[in-house]
C-alpha cells in the first residue's frame, strides 16, 4: 500500500473511533473525515459526489429527506400521542400489555418512515403512560429501540444500511418484504418472550393506576385535525 493508502485508512480509523466513542459529535466526525480526505487527495469532486460506484448515493440521500419530513409533519399534530395513549389504554393499564402493544407499534412505524425518529416521537408519551402506572420507563423504552431496529429491517425504507443494500443492489421493496418481514415476526415473537422474563419486575398491575389511564382522552392529543389528514 502506498503512503496516500495508509494514511486515508488513518483518517478513516480515527472518525470511526470518535463516532464510535461520541468524543466528537457524529456528524462533525463523519463530515470532518470527509474534509481531510479531500485535502490529502485520497479522492476529489469527482468521485465524491458524481461517480456511481464510489460516490454519494443521492437516492438515499433524497428518499431521506422525503421520510423525515413526513415524519416531520405528522409530529406536529400528536398522531404518535394519540396512537400510545390509545395504546395503553387498549391494555386496560396492565404493563406486560402496554409493551406488547407499544412494541408492535413501534416495530410497524419503524417498518415504514425513519426508525430513531420514531422512538423519538414515542419516547416522551412512554414516559407519561409509565409515570401513570407507576413503573420503570426504562425497560418499555429499551423494548421500543430493539424493536424499532427489529421492525425496521423489515423493507426497504425502515434503516438506511437497507436502502444502501437496496440501491447499490438493485433490490426493490418487495425483495426486502418478502424475505425479511416473515423472519421479523418472528423475532418480534421471540424478543416479547424474552421482555417478558428479563423485565417480570417492571410488570405491577396496580387497579388504581389502571383507572387513571382509562380516564385519558387521546383525542385530545391530536393539535392539528386538518394538517393530520393533508399528512397521512
Amino acid at each position: 500500500m502506498s503512503g496516500l493508502a495508509w494514511t486515508a485508512v488513518a483518517v478513516f480509523t480515527v472518525a470511526y473511533v470518535l463516532i464510535a466513542t461520541e468524543k466528537i459529535h457524529r456528524v462533525a466526525a463523519a463530515l470532518g473525515g470527509a474534509a481531510v480526505m479531500f485535502l490529502i487527495g485520497a479522492t476529489d469532486t469527482e468521485h465524491a459526489f458524481f461517480s456511481e460506484r464510489s460516490g454519494i448515493d443521492w437516492n438515499v440521500i433524497f428518499l431521506l429527506i422525503g421520510m423525515m419530513l413526513i415524519v416531520a409533519v405528522l409530529k406536529r399534530t400528536g398522531a404518535f400521542e394519540y396512537v400510545a395513549v390509545w395504546a395503553a389504554k387498549r391494555a386496560q393499564g396492565r404493563p406486560f400489555r402496554v409493551m406488547v402493544i407499544l412494541v408492535l407499534i413501534t416495530a410497524v412505524a419503524s417498518a415504514a418512515l425513519d426508525n430513531v425518529t420514531t422512538v423519538l416521537l414515542i419516547a416522551p408519551v412512554t414516559f407519561l403512560v409509565c409515570e401513570r402506572l407507576d413503573v420503570p420507563a426504562v425497560p418499555f423504552l429499551i423494548a421500543e429501540a430493539m424493536a424499532s431496529n427489529i421492525g425496521g429491517t423489515s423493507t426497504l425504507v425502515g434503516d438506511p444500511p437497507n436502502i444502501i443494500i437496496g440501491s447499490r443492489g438493485g433490490l426493490s421493496y418487495n425483495d426486502f418484504l418478502i424475505h425479511l418481514a416473515p423472519l421479523v415476526v418472528l423475532l418480534l415473537v421471540v424478543f416479547l418472550g424474552l421482555c417478558r422474563v428479563l423485565f417480570r419486575r417492571a410488570f405491577r398491575y396496580d387497579p388504581t393506576r389502571a383507572a387513571q389511564i382509562a380516564a385519558l382522552r387521546e383525542g385530545d392529543a391530536i393539535r392539528d385535525r386538518r394538517l393530520l389528514v393533508l399528512g397521512l
